[in-house]
């Protein structure tokens, strides 16, 4: 059974007398331990996609299916609990808490899953450490460069063991040498730890480190092609 499973997604938005489509009709499937990445120029709609996938907004028509459960007829409650332990999120702009340490950035969503303080410490102290930054632990963002910051958000993604790790845009605000860092940490955990990581980018270079990449133009899949082992 496929991990994500879309049925003629679309979404749109009104605009005036009428309505804006972003998604025009998306089927896909991507299964479990996959490293997909989601390509398209600006207005494509893959991020619309990618927030709906993330089950941060509903499609207008269509059913999603993730492990099996239609997301569609679930409360908010519901996907608000997906969202904190089936998902791991990874944005543009890091997303961190200023004036916030690095550790407690990376324990914030174990906070709303409700794991004790010394669990929450240690897992936080293991997640940081795996991204190469045991000695920034009680930095704050002001004191960590780009990839840094992006290294305590892909952290705070992987501390709670969420299957899924969507990440949109990860290497946006960084420059040559600290993208390739962060997209070989994510295929480090893709490999190593079995994560399906969903990436969303416009930049050729950076999705060809994903095993599959799918196209979207105009909202609707204009390719969708895994690379050759």
């Amino acid at each position: 059974m496929s991990l994500i499973k879309l049925e003629n997604i679309k979404k749109s938005y009104p605009l005036g007398d009428g309505e804006l489509e972003i998604l025009k009709g998306i089927s896909l499937e991507i299964n479990q331990g996959e490293f997909v990445a989601i390509m398209g120029p600006s207005g494509s709609g893959k991020s619309t996609l990618m927030n709906i996938l993330g089950c941060l907004d509903q499609p207008t028509s269509g059913k999603y299916f993730l492990n099996g459960k239609e997301i569609g007829k679930l409360n908010s409650d519901e996907l608000a609990t997906i969202r904190n332990q089936k998902i791991g999120f990874v944005f543009q702009g890091f997303n961190l808490l200023s004036r916030t340490s690095a550790i407690e950035n990376v324990e914030l969503p174990m906070i709303y899953a409700g794991i004790g303080e010394a669990e929450r410490h240690k897992k936080a102290i293991n997640a940081l450490k795996a991204v190469g930054l045991e000695q920034r632990m009680d930095h704050q963002p002001n004191q960590l460069s780009g990839g840094q910051q992006q290294r305590v958000a892909i952290a705070r993604a992987l501390v709670t063991e969420a299957p899924i790790i969507f990440a949109d845009e990860p290497t946006g605000n960084l420059d040559t040498k600290t993208s390739v860092e962060v997209m070989e940490l994510f295929t480090r955990f893709n490999k190593e730890l079995g994560r399906t990581i969903i990436l969303v980018t416009h930049e050729e270079d950076i999705a060809m480190y994903a095993d599959r990449i799918i196209k979207v133009i105009d909202g609707e899949i204009k390719s969708d092609k895994r690379k050759q082992k």
